[in-house]
Formats: structure tokens, sequence, C-alpha cells
């Protein structure tokens, strides 16, 4: 790869010279700093889900929101092990030393990750007994098998022989029949039997058969009015009940219910020939993964525990007893489509009215300045035209789109075939590295490269995490560039639920900069110069160190300096310390982290000028900001702001292409600083508040108005810069949120 210098974007609003220069706190390279002054990455994970928890207990919540909330838990714990535990112990499995940047070895991390979570899933399992509780009262019944009439019984039968018996493939555990191969979180029922006629002890399992719903609903009650309460077995209770139809002739002795997770991580060898073929490889080996957990029901008998840790050859370590019901994931399926009383109130996205008021034409409301929309608070429609109309539009010649994760009948997709089936010249890059959508990345690059779309698939050793679409239009006798950028996925589905940011420009700095990105990855061409973007892996990170820097020299000049930056991931070792040695400078430092913070805030001599809190609600803070007060005190119309794709770890920004996106217009900038940040740094209603020790507490309202919500907010009050011709001087959203909630005023010690 050509690896000639790179100049960072014109800096044309430089920092005062530093009066001194503040040594450096720690020379990352020589070893690590230790828990004194980091968070153990995973250990921050878990409390982050751990929020995610706590969120089913949320008496503010309706009840379902409450069961979603536990659901999305208990499959964020199933990922992280699959990912993140796996990977551990890969590590001790290889005998590596390397230390966390806390000072952990592998084997330590392991350790507390299976301590603290073990906590955790006895947490979720109380809260399931709670809202199991709830739901009989809202007409949500789940049965134990015990419970049944004989005559509903007799109905179950009938189901089951009809609809389960055919599927289901009973196993016996013998020399002849050996331990058969159990996908990931794959479910089993083992069992002891005793065949009657000669008193044979033998071990089997029924492997519960994938893509059949978990809850199976009972036949309603005679005479039963349309509101009578919907009553459920679990296909496991459902097995159960009818052993003897799967094993005529032998006596239970003994059963249990186990499930597995398995290593999900795919790794490349930079050397691959073919990366297509590489990955359609590894996608059929993730299934074959080694074992990283396994979790067996409580009644589950000793030997019955034994023999299904032996088989599998796992350390007892890696086994979990579980007091409830395994695979709480599934519980989601109980929500009905017809209780929205016990939702989250309905609300219809808002259409940006500046489009209306140009006849729709995306492109000449974007001629006439910037707009930023905001998901999902503003609708995702927006994005899709951008490319709809480019592909329909008789004068645009080429369009150019990163596609990193899409929908299963991707809009999006189907514009870039359309444009290239109307002889427009497009180019996609297709990440297919993106974890757990490979494969259906591999098939959307397919459907693309018949339609004559050109397909890129990026670098072997770096992901395309970048979000960005350009699109080429002739006018006059000129060309001019249309781009989006933006911090969240080209995901219909998901922008519905996440919060994130879509920039659309025709800035001709801004779209000669997209070029170059897009050419450096499809040609390895390293640019020249930047005239205002910054990316990874190249300058985004000495980008970032230099704003902070600016910062750190305002404070010693006595001007205001600040910065306010919402991420979902604060890991980066770099990044922190500088960031300890802003606070040290007296730089006062806002972060809103979702979910792993790795920096401890608020240790006196150290950081006492960090304050860290996290949002986590009905929506999921998705979107990347970060904000340089630059000599004013914020929010300022001085101030440098920036939207992104890229989290704070060393992964986004020395591994992946990402892109940090200054925000220049006037009005984008006053949305996405006084209306965004302010209301986000605000929020009370959904917000937890980080201390140094690493414990996360749940903000305390100080009166008896209700809390502020940063959610409800956005729900209620219309974005800045789509307003059009309905508003012409909107007052700053500062304005709305009233003095009293000016939380970012107060003493930046004080949480």
């Amino acid at each position: 790869m050509n690896t000639t210098p790179l100049t960072a974007p014109i800096d044309k609003n430089p920092a005062p010279e530093p009066k001194a220069q503040t040594p450096v706190l720690h020379d990352l390279s020589n070893g690590v700093m230790g828990e004194t002054y980091f968070i153990n990455r995973e250990l921050s994970w878990l409390a982050f889900n751990k929020r995610v928890v706590e969120e089913a207990e949320n008496p503010n919540h309706p009840l379902f929101e409450r069961l979603r909330f536990l659901s999305i838990s208990s499959s964020n714990l199933d990922e992280f092990y699959m990912v993140r535990v796996a990977g551990l112990q890969g590590q001790v499995r290889e005998g590596v030393r390397v230390l966390s940047l806390d000072g952990k070895t592998p084997t330590e991390q392991l350790g507390l990750v299976n301590e603290k979570a073990a906590t955790l899933i006895d947490e979720q399992q109380k809260i399931w007994l709670r809202l199991k509780s709830e739901l009989q009262e809202a007409g949500v019944i789940l049965l134990q098998p015990d419970e049944l009439k004989s005559s509903e019984k007799n109905k179950m039968a009938q189901k089951f022989d009809s609809e389960l018996f055919p599927i289901l493939t009973p196993m016996a555990i013998d020399p002849a029949h050996p331990f058969p191969f159990i996908p990931n979180q794959g479910f089993s029922v083992v069992l002891k039997l005793m065949r009657d006629k000669d008193q044979k002890i033998l071990y089997a399992l029924v492997p519960l058969p994938s893509g059949v719903q978990r809850f199976w609903e009972l036949p309603r009650l005679t005479n039963a009015k349309t509101s009578a309460p919907k009553r459920y077995l679990t296909i496991e209770n459902l097995i159960t009940l009818f052993l003897d139809k799967l094993f005529p002739g032998f006596t239970v002795l003994g059963q249990g219910l186990f499930r597995i997770l398995r290593d999900s991580d795919i790794e490349i060898e930079e050397e691959a020939e073919d990366l297509v073929r590489e990955f359609e490889m590894l996608i059929k080996q993730r299934r074959l993964g080694s074992v990283v957990r396994i979790k067996l029901t409580a009644d589950t008998p000793n030997d019955l525990r034994e023999f299904v840790i032996e088989q599998f050859k796992v350390n007892p370590n890696d086994a979990l007893i579980v007091d409830g019901m395994l695979g709480l994931m599934a519980i989601s399926e109980l929500i009905p489509s017809d209780r929205p009383d016990l939702k989250f109130k309905a609300f219809k996205p808002r259409y940006p009215e500046r489009v209306r008021d140009n006849g729709s034409d995306l492109f000449a409301a974007i001629r006439v300045k910037d707009i930023l929309v905001h998901h999902p608070f503003e609708s995702f429609d927006v994005v899709v035209q951008f490319l709809r109309q480019a592909a329909q539009d008789k004068d645009v010649v080429a369009i150019k789109q990163t596609l990193y994760r899409t929908s299963t009948n991707s809009p999006i997709v189907a514009a870039l075939i359309e444009a290239a089936e109307q002889g427009k010249n497009v180019t996609a890059l297709i990440e297919i590295k993106a974890r757990f959508d490979e494969e259906a990345n591999l098939k959307w690059a397919r459907a693309m490269e018949r339609a004559g779309v050109h397909v890129i698939y990026g670098f072997v050793e770096y992901k395309t995490h970048a979000k960005c679409s350009v699109v080429v239009r002739r006018e006059g006798a000129e060309l001019r560039t249309y781009c989006h950028f933006g911090t969240g996925n080209y995901h219909p589905i998901t922008a519905k639920v996440y919060t994130d940011l879509s920039l659309f420009t025709c800035n001709p700095e801004m779209g000669r900069d997209a070029m170059r990105v897009f050419n450096y990855v499809t040609g390895y061409a390293v640019p020249e110069t930047m005239e205002r973007l910054y990316f990874s892996p190249l300058t985004m990170k000495p980008g970032l160190l230099q704003l902070i820097d600016k910062e750190i020299s305002n404070a010693r000049q006595g001007l205001p300096a600040q910065i306010w930056a919402k991420l979902n991931a604060l890991v980066d070792g770099t990044m922190i310390t500088k960031l300890y040695e802003a606070s040290q400078a007296g730089v006062q430092i806002d972060l809103v982290v979702r979910g792993i913070c790795c920096l401890r805030p608020g240790v006196t001599g150290f950081s006492d000028n960090i304050r860290v809190k996290s949002v986590v609600g009905r929506f999921l803070e998705h979107s990347r900001i970060v904000c340089f007060a630059n000599g004013k005190a914020l929010p300022s119309d001085e101030a440098r702001v920036f939207i992104s794709s890229a989290d704070w770890m060393s992964r986004n920004l020395d591994r992946r292409v990402e892109m940090l996106i200054p925000i220049l217009n006037p009005t984008v900038h006053r949305q996405v600083l006084d209306q965004i940040m302010v209301a986000t740094i605000n929020d009370e209603a959904q917000s937890w508040w980080l201390d140094q020790y690493g414990t996360y507490s749940r903000h305390q309202n100080s009166d008896n108005e209700k809390p502020f919500s940063a959610h409800e907010y956005f729900m209620t009050h219309p974005s800045l810069s789509g307003r059009g011709r309905a508003v012409k001087d909107l007052p700053r959203a500062f304005d709305h949120i009233g003095v009293r909630k000016q939380i970012i005023n107060k003493d930046a010690t004080k949480a």
C-alpha cells in the first residue's frame, strides 16, 4: 500500500500557542497504566448490560417494553460470550500474557467476567419471575405441564403430533450413536432413560429444532371471549410432556435442558487469495466453533450435568447452572401485536418540511443549505429518497455507496440496482467483514454485481465502517457532488430504534474529500491532502488529539476550554490519556458514553474535570458527536462540531475506515450543538452517572417535577435544519429546556 504522508484538513482557526508544555502523563507504548487509571473493558460492558437489565424494572416503562429490555439484555450477553469471552478463552489456551489496559491477564479477566455474568443472569431470572406474574395479570400466561387439564393435554397432543413430532429427532447416546453436533445457541433436552424390557440405562437427547417458535399457544377455552387470556407452553415443556411418544417402552429417570454458545468470531488471514471465498468458508465453519459456554437448568440431575459437560469437553467453570428459563431472548415472542396499551406510545417520525418546500426534490433542498436528519425522530425515508431520486434522475452520472449493514429487503440496495440498470456508474463498497452480517452482505454483493454495480470489498486488514453515499449530478456545464454522511447503518429497520444522524450536503470541499476516501479504499490511493474531513486509519486519531490539544492550550491561556462528546464506547488508551491531560490542564469535559467506558472520571488531581454519563432508554443511543469549545463557552456559534461513524476505540481509530465530519452550516451547527447535545447532556429520566470506581448510579431528580427526557424532547420538538419556511428564526433548543435543567453549568466535579 502507498504510505505517502497525508496532510490533515486545513485548520482555519488555529489555537494560540501554549505558554508551557504539560508533560505527557504516561507512555502507553511501554506497558499499561493499571486499574488506578482504567476501568476494565469487559467489566464495563457487563455494567452496561446491567443498565439494560435494570430498565426491565423501570416502572415508567410499559410492561411489554420492560419484557423487551430483558430480552435484549439476554441477547447482548449471548453475543458477548460468543465474541469477547471466546477471545479471552483463546488467549488463555494459547498462553497469551498480554495485559489489558487495567493490568489484568486474560485468566484474571475471565474469572471476573464469569463471576459478574453469573450475578447478572441471576438478576435476569428474578426479574423474569416478576414480569411473568405481571404478564399473567395482563392476560399472557406461561403454564407448566402439570397445570394442564386432561382435555387440554389431549388437544396439545394433537398439535404435537401434527406440528412438532415430524421435525423432532430423538437420539440415544451409545457406541453406535455418538454424541451429536449441537449448533451454536442450540437447545437440547437431555435424558436418562431405562428400557423397560431389560432395565438397561442409557442417555439420550432431543435437540430443539431451529426456526420453530419457542412458545406454543394452547387452544382457547370453550366459549372463551376474545379478551380471554392467552396461555402458552414452552417448546421444551411441550416435548417433555410427550416423551412417551418419542421413547416408547422407556421410563424417564431424569431430565434437564441445556443450551450452548460457540466461538462465533471470524478471523481471516491477511494473505487470503480471495476474500469472498475465504468468508464463504469461514461462515460455514462458524457453526463449528469451540463451545465457550454451557447453561443447564437447575433441575438437571447431577449425573446428567456431568454427562453433558464431559461430552463437550469444556472446563467446568464454563458451565453455568441457571435457576429459571434458558434463552430469555425469546421472551419477546410473547409480546402481542394487539396490546398497544402495554407498549410505548406510538409516534410518527417527522419528514423534513424543507424537502416538501422544494417540491420533494431532495437535491434542490440540499442546494439551499445542508440538512441534518435526526433518526428515529425524523424519517429514514429521506435517506432512501436520496438514492431513489439519484437512480431515476437522468442528470445523475455516478453513485458511490458504502454498505456495512442493511436490511433483508433493502430499499437502498434496490435503488443502487435500479441506478445501474439505468446505465449510471454505480460503485458499492460492501463490508463483508461486518460481524454476523457477512452472509447477507455476500448475497447483496452478488445481486448488485449481476445488475452491473461495481462491487468493492475494501481492505483485507481493515473494516470499512464509514457511512457515506456520494451522488454526482450534471448541472449545466458542471458536475455537482451531493453527499450523505451518517453515524448509523443504511438499515431502515434499526433506523426506527437507533438514534443516528444523517447529514446531506453539496459542499464541494466535503464532496472532494469523500471521493478521496472512496479512492483510498477502492484503489489504495492515499490522498495527499484532506480539505475538511478526517478519516481513519490515517488522520482521524491525530486530528482528534490535535483538537484536544487546542482546548488544553486555550485552558492555559485562560480562555474557556470545554469538550462535549457523545459516543457508544470509549476504550482507546491514547485518547483516554489525552483526556486526562486535558482535565489536569483545566478543560471541562462532559462525556455521554452509552456502553463501554474505560476512563475513570472524578479522580482527585487527575480527572476532576471529567464527568461521564450513560443514557439508556427507549431508543438505542448510536450517534457519535464531538464538540470543542474553541475559546468560547459551550454552546456557542464558535464551537468546532463534528459527527462521526467512529467510537473512540483502537479498532475504530487504527484498524477501520471511518469518517469524522465537520458541521459547517450554522443552522445544522445549532441543531447538533444547541439542540441534540444540550438535550442529551441535560437528560435526567434515562441517565446513569459513572463514578471513579466504575459504578453507575441512576440520576436522582432533585425536585418533584417530571425529570427531563431527551428522547421525549426530540419526539415533541422539531429539529432545526429541516423546518424550511415553517419557522424563519427558531430559538435555540437551549431555551426550550429552561434554566432549571442546566446541569451542564454545574460544577464539573459534581455529578
